[in-house]
């Protein structure tokens, strides 16, 4: 038995899961295929990790009416300050200077998960497939068709007009159909956890550039923060298995006491960083989304809302084709007007993520230099930081609806 949608999202992670929740107000029949519940142990979206959220996008995740049951949990970022160690450059962003309540939302990725599936669970649609094993994708001129494990065993199979990829960095549906990738290797990897300051953060988000890499410090409820460590891969497992009491001493030589001593630290895990972008952001009946078109390093925090946006302009693209007398959500009108609204902000904010990790990775003593004078450049100039916050946001080109807190429907 088949049954045929008009679009079947493969994924339900953050991306997956923001899309389906904002396809909900159209009358389109959606199919959610994802192979962990949103709450088990081995979801690896929502986990105990945390994600720093752009004003871009809080104003979609209200528009598609999840902002409130994720606001209890969010930390506001009031000021960020960015410093290179041993050097005497520093930048200082904060948002009373531009006008912002803040600068962005310090999010656990398990609240944000619930709060997403949550909305997906008390609208019409769509049809959810969970825990389901995606097994084969067949992309055709007219239809796409997907076959399914589900966890009862059973085969299942879905006929779509547009298939969405939000399976992540190693998707199957972007292999399906035909799309390659260009990875760059840092040969860094990030160690995440939390952290006890002996002084409370003042909702102040740290980004320290160290010789083995950045070090980011997230405001968390309670005066804890979330640490970003980056280190060399040949690091990583020694610093795992370092002593809590060791592993502080390796954090406060990186970034100094500017928060005091650090008194505690949770629970560390690691994960690999490198550069991942898909040749093409859509394929036949088929659009990339997330880390499925781009992977990003974490140094700038912009991965989830690069993706975000992809969901938006998506999500927007399909909603003026609902009230087209053609209702083909995979055609290649609707592709190509998806690959061109992404271009200019997915190429910007790669480049920009990529070149701050070669920049502060340069040991040359001329490149220190100007990096440290850029530094206290910018943080003088204020038309650079609205400049920074444009960027981030995704305002310096088309913004979709969603972006601006404009409902689809």
């Amino acid at each position: 038995m088949t049954r045929k949608v008009d679009i079947a999202i493969v994924g339900g992670g953050m991306v997956g899961a923001s899309l389906a929740a904002a396809l909900l107000p159209l009358e389109l029949s959606v199919a959610l295929i994802e192979a962990v519940p949103y709450d088990g142990a081995a979801q690896p979206s929502f986990d105990e990790r945390t994600t720093a959220l752009s004003n871009g996008s809080r104003r979609i995740l209200a528009a598609i009416g999840v902002w409130a049951d994720v606001e209890a949990a969010a930390m506001p970022i009031r000021k960020i300050h960015v410093s290179d160690r041993g050097r005497f450059g520093f930048a200082r962003i904060d948002s009373a200077e531009l006008g912002l309540a803040a600068l962005g939302y310090v999010v656990p990725n398990r609240a944000l998960g619930a709060a997403l599936w949550k909305s997906i669970e008390r609208g019409p649609s769509p049809h959810v497939y969970c825990p389901a094993k995606l097994e084969t994708v067949v992309c055709t001129p007219d239809a796409v068709e997907l076959r399914l494990a589900t966890g009862d065993g059973a085969q299942t199979r879905i006929e779509a007009q547009l298939v969405v990829a939000a399976d992540g960095a190693h998707s199957a549906v972007r292999k399906a159909a035909g799309i390659g990738i260009e990875t760059r290797d840092y040969d860094q990897s990030a160690i995440i956890t939390t952290v006890l300051p002996q002084r409370y953060h003042d909702q102040v988000a740290y980004e320290r550039f160290t010789e083995s890499g950045p070090l980011a410090l997230l405001p968390l409820a309670d005066g804890r923060c979330t640490l970003v460590l980056t280190v060399r891969r040949a690091a990583v497992e020694s610093l795992l298995g370092a002593s809590d009491a060791e592993f502080l001493r390796e954090v406060q030589d990186r970034f100094g006491f500017r928060l005091g001593r650090f008194l505690k630290v949770g629970h560390r895990v690691a994960y690999p960083l490198a550069l991942t972008q898909a040749r093409a952001t859509s394929g036949a009946r088929c659009a990339i989304v997330g880390n499925a078109a781009q992977s990003l390093h974490p140094v700038a925090g912009m991965g989830f809302n690069l993706g975000l946006r992809d969901v938006a302009t998506l999500a927007e693209l399909v909603a003026q084709r609902d009230g087209a007398d053609r209702r083909d959500f995979g055609g290649p009108e609707l592709l190509a007007s998806y690959d061109a609204w992404r271009r200019s902000d997915r190429r910007a904010i790669t480049r920009f993520t990529d070149g701050l990790v070669r920049l502060f990775a340069n040991p040359l003593p001329v490149v220190r230099q100007a990096r440290n004078l850029g530094l206290l450049a910018f943080d003088l100039l204020p038309p650079a930081k609205r400049a920074l916050s444009a960027l981030s946001t995704g305002a310096l080109g088309r913004v979709p609806k969603l972006a601006r807190g404009v409902a689809l429907r």
